[in-house]
């Protein structure tokens, strides 16, 4: 695919990526002199989740917790990884103790605050695992550079569209929905015609045939 869109094996070249562990590596298998960078769609999405977390708590912590998290998402696009994993955990804590302050005093816990916890300890270990891919956003997005992919998944849903959603109660084999994507693909780069042309010489002669009078 990356020969195909021009591009020389010395050539410097960008992947934006989820952060997932088996992305990461593909990027580098298939091109060495490759820049990383953790797409900025991903960490806003899971700051999200984070934030729509804290609003459902009834404590007097709530406040100081939404706080905290957009001060985890202002480092985290300045390219600041240290002080957003210092903020996370600074957060990770105070949940914590606001947990056991609940424990000692014989209240049963917050079920928010213990989905909370977990929620903040996997994003600390998610922003660790891609430090390396965290760059500074806002002054890339000033210079008018690529930070997210969102028009990836806009096309990506395009082009499975609803013929691979429940709602179409349809089931695919490996294979056909392969063969199917490369259909659906082809039509919306207006492709297919040319390789039905290129596959069967005489597709579409017949359009050429002028019609009895």
């Amino acid at each position: 695919m990356l020969e195909s869109q021009g591009i020389l094996p010395r050539q410097h070249i960008t992947f934006l990526c989820d952060g997932g562990d088996t992305v990461r590596e593909l990027g580098a298998f298939l091109h060495p002199r490759s820049e990383h960078i953790l797409d900025w769609f991903h960490v806003a999405m899971r700051i999200e989740q984070l934030l729509q977390t804290v609003r459902g708590c009834q404590g007097s912590e709530k406040e100081n917790l939404l706080k905290g998290i957009e001060r985890v998402k202002w480092f985290l696009w300045h390219g600041n990884v240290i002080r957003a994993d210092e903020t996370l955990y600074d957060l990770v804590e105070e949940v914590d103790g606001v947990l056991e302050q609940d424990r000692q005093a014989g209240r049963p816990p917050s079920v928010v605050l213990k989905k909370l916890d977990r929620a903040l300890g996997e994003f600390a270990t998610y922003v660790d695992n891609n430090a390396g891919a965290i760059v500074n956003y806002g002054e890339r997005y000033r210079c008018g550079e690529r930070i997210a992919t969102g028009f990836v998944e806009s096309a990506v849903n395009q082009v499975i569209s609803r013929r691979f959603v429940k709602k179409q109660q349809m089931r695919w084999t490996p294979r056909g929905a392969h063969l199917l994507l490369q259909v659906r693909t082809q039509v919306l780069n207006d492709e297919l015609r040319a390789s039905f042309e290129r596959w069967y010489p005489g597709f579409g002669a017949w359009d050429q045939v002028p019609l009895a009078a």
